[in-house]
């Protein structure tokens, strides 16, 4: 008995909502204007800056890794488990080496004590970067672990002191167990160095030393490129 008003009303709703989106479409679609093309802007420029140029350093050459590459991949997410705590090679230029500003005090035959007044004294130290220079903006990487002190730099100075070539055995540093590298590290020398790489050194008797922004490699071994232009030179009284 029911039934027929229902049906009435749902008709009547239905030809209602059909009424309000025909009047919604005819409002939408009945004062549309005619596309017209804008003059192009003809004021001042705004001054915006330069896009940023990307890097465009490789993250390896041929076996090694760049400097760029050993420190985006140790900074990175997805790459760091592939160089945090591995032993890898670098290949770069020496920009930077503490052998030419060693304290006197420090230089001196091994097994002779340091002064008592002689104190802060660095660990024996070289950094390589990707490009010749001293730049100090260039990303660099400092190397460690090839010598304890400086009196066993002053001895392995001694000892290559005038040779040509690499003598059969180089002079080793008995308390790393280390062979200290010939020739001494020079600023301008291209070399591949071998070692482990890593946000810290840690066979300093002084405490750990942490480079956490480009990190620090522990020293295995060396190969010269190209030689420095001029020897690595411990300073003298």
């Amino acid at each position: 008995m029911h039934t027929r008003p229902a049906r009435l009303g749902l008709t009547a709703a239905l030809v209602t909502s059909l009424t309000v989106s025909a009047v919604a479409l005819t409002a939408c679609g009945g004062d549309e204007q005619p596309y017209k093309a804008a003059p192009a802007w003809s004021g001042k420029k705004a001054n915006l800056p330069a896009p940023p140029s990307l890097p465009s350093t490789p993250i390896k050459a041929g076996d090694a890794y760049t400097i760029f590459g050993a420190i985006h991949h140790l900074r990175s997410r997805i790459h760091e488990k592939e160089v945090n705590g591995k032993e890898i090679t670098i290949t770069g230029y020496i920009v930077d080496s503490n052998i030419t500003t060693a304290p006197l005090c420090a230089v001196h035959p091994a097994g002779k004590k340091d002064p008592d007044d002689c104190k802060d004294i660095p660990i024996p130290s070289f950094a390589i970067a990707d490009a010749k220079g001293a730049d100090p903006k260039q990303p660099r990487i400092r190397v460690l672990g090839w010598a304890s002190n400086f009196a066993n730099v002053f001895e392995a100075d001694k000892k290559y002191k005038n040779l040509k070539e690499a003598p059969k055995e180089l002079y080793k540093d008995e308390l790393w167990a280390v062979d200290v590298p010939y020739p001494l590290p020079a600023n301008g020398a291209k070399v591949k160095v071998t070692g482990k790489y890593g946000y810290t050194f840690g066979k300093s008797s002084a405490g750990l030393v942490s480079e956490p922004l480009t990190g620090v490699l522990t020293y295995t071994k060396i190969e010269v490129v190209e030689p420095a232009p001029e020897p690595a030179v411990l300073p003298k009284k």
